[in-house]
């Protein structure tokens, strides 16, 4: 474990958090649990993905994507929306010395347009339900790639819809596991891309969230 770039992160997290707010998050002892540890919790789900490119999106601060990155080695892709919180995360990669890691200030679906099927692996922190995720995903990833889904709670409803809209976009689950984080119960997902999804993707921005498959 690259203990040293973990820990320089959260530094630099928890410095620019005091005049950006990156995450809510401030303490280090939080974030070396709820960032650091949390993140590396998908370190086994990301080495099942095909070998290539790896997408992190709605990534923030750089979590999970940053400590994934520096495990790994893989050519990363930082994707946020918000062009400060690029800006920052430009920076961290800067001090932190990762020639594999870039960043994208934009939305999910113009990156699938601009990338389509150009990713092995895709991660999702918190970000939205599943079936957002899959259809975000779906057109970024090459087939046989996986997106990787960190959740805290999941109901059952939410998975049944997932279910629903994996056959639509041409995802289907292949990985379920749970862990316990100090007091928190975490959950990951992984979806395989298995087929050509069903309906032209991404569909116009922000649909995926407004009116949702």
């Amino acid at each position: 474990m690259h203990e040293d770039l973990l820990k320089r992160h959260l530094e630099l997290v928890i410095e620019a958090n005091k005049t950006t707010n990156i995450t809510r998050i401030s303490s280090w002892e939080d974030g070396m649990v709820l960032h650091v540890q949390d993140s590396l919790l998908g370190l086994d789900a990301l080495n099942a993905c095909p070998e290539g490119r790896y997408a992190d999106i709605g990534t923030g601060a750089g979590y999970p994507g940053i400590p994934l990155a520096i495990e790994t080695g893989r050519p990363t892709l930082l994707v946020d929306s918000v062009q400060k919180k690029v800006q920052i995360l430009d920076g961290f990669i800067e001090e932190l010395g990762l020639d594999n890691v870039s960043t994208y200030a934009g939305r999910i679906e113009d990156l699938g347009r601009e990338q389509a099927g150009q990713f092995a692996a895709i991660s999702a922190r918190a970000l939205s339900k599943l079936s957002v995720l899959l259809e975000l995903s779906s057109p970024l990833l090459k087939m046989g790639g996986r997106l990787i889904c960190f959740k805290a709670l999941v109901e059952q409803d939410e998975l049944d819809h997932a279910r629903v809209v994996g056959k639509q976009v041409g995802m289907e689950l292949v990985d379920d596991q749970t862990y316990e984080l100090d007091d928190y119960s975490r959950r990951i997902l992984c979806y395989e891309k298995v087929a050509k999804p069903k309906l032209k993707l991404p569909r116009r921005t922000g649909l995926a969230q407004k009116k949702p498959l």
